[in-house]
């Protein structure tokens, strides 16, 4: 059964960082693309950043850009994002899918599994 299994959140103030983490097992991890969508209470589920099976690809929302970065060992079957430059309204619970294909997607239905999430909080 595959797994995604999301850490590394918790509770930040403005201007932090945090790093999420997100372990896959049960899947061959270097043939899917990955992402990391965030959904904050009240709010639809919403695009942060993918990355291409082979890292050669990255995507990000605007609002995130320079701000986040999204990595992977495919060695490890782990994808990062580290958050700098933290604000309030990036507080949400994080979640990342995993996609069979050689690059991401900002499309939630475009992925074909799903972490439970980590939630992020920054306080202003």
């Amino acid at each position: 059964q595959v797994q995604l299994v999301e850490s590394g959140g918790g509770f930040v103030q403005a201007g932090g960082s945090l790093r999420l983490s997100c372990g896959a097992s049960e899947l061959s991890f270097s043939t899917y693309a990955m992402g990391w969508f965030r959904q904050a209470p009240g709010k639809e589920r919403e695009f942060v950043a993918a990355i291409g099976w082979s890292a050669n690809t990255e995507y990000y929302t605007d609002s995130v850009k320079g701000r986040f970065t999204i990595s992977r060992d495919n060695a490890k079957n782990t994808v990062y994002l580290q958050m700098n430059s933290l604000k309030p309204e990036d507080t949400a619970v994080y979640c990342c899918a995993a996609r069979r294909w050689p690059v991401g997607s900002p499309r939630p239905s475009d992925y074909d599994y799903w972490g439970q999430g980590t939630q992020v909080t920054v306080s202003s």
